[in-house]
């Protein structure tokens, strides 16, 4: 019976993005409507501003109201943690759509969050892959690295290794620390990929480099569990 360590593979949650971050207000030639979410933006971070996030959601509204996408995201994340309006599930999901059906990434990495666990709509999980899916495919890394949970343990799509591995790749070369710890899990599990612990190293270590819990744990276990040679190979 083989005595090597299985890592465990944990569920976690992709947080909401962080606000896009747009060029100034003092830079010529900006589209007006571009412009408002940027005055939006400084009003959230108190940028120039005092700090209201209450005076930042009225501009976001201005630019989401013309059908703009990244303003449609920005109102819709606002809804979704309460800044500047009371939290409201159901008009984030609404404005999250809006964005998402312009093909706007951020939108669909999130809408794809709220069907993943049930907030507002009922768990879907079958839809909350595709909308990752398209985000995905959009290069966004937070969106490559839910759908390759999606695929390793075949939530909404059929399991598939090799794709899981894929879009793991993905996200982890974009820096995304979530990926490049679930990519050393792939190489250490031997799954989609032959089983590479030097590889899986590899991979915690940047992923560990960015303060990620998962992967400081895992190398506590790691050293505990593994013959010191091992860690030496990993380290040359």
């Amino acid at each position: 019976m083989s005595t090597t360590p299985k890592f465990v593979r944990g569920s976690r949650a992709f947080p909401p993005l962080p606000p896009v971050r747009l060029p100034s207000l003092a830079l010529r030639g900006f589209p007006r409507i571009r412009c408002l979410v940027n005055l939006g933006q400084c009003y959230t971070a108190g940028e120039g501003v005092e700090q209201d996030h209450a005076e930042a959601v009225k501009w976001y509204r201005k630019a989401a109201e013309q059908n703009y996408a990244p303003a449609q995201f920005h109102l819709g994340n606002s809804y979704d943690i309460g800044l500047g309006v009371e939290n409201d599930d159901a008009e984030a999901i609404k404005w999250y759509r809006k964005a998402a059906e312009k093909n706007f990434a951020q939108g669909e990495f999130n809408l794809g969050q709220f069907y993943r666990f049930g907030r507002g709509v009922a768990k879907d999980e079958v839809e909350a892959a595709k909308w990752f899916r398209k985000a995905a495919d959009r290069g966004l890394a937070e969106g490559q690295c839910a759908f390759g949970y999606c695929c390793i343990n075949g939530t909404g799509v059929p399991k598939d290794l090799t794709e899981a591995l894929k879009w793991y790749r993905k996200s982890a070369e974009q820096n995304f620390a979530q990926a490049q710890y679930d990519l050393g899990l792939c190489y250490a599990n031997g799954e989609g990929v032959t089983k590479n612990y030097i590889e899986a190293y590899k991979w915690w270590t940047l992923a560990a480099n960015q303060n990620n819990a998962d992967a400081k744990n895992t190398f506590l276990f790691w050293r505990a569990a593994c013959r010191p040679i091992k860690l030496q190979r990993a380290k040359s």
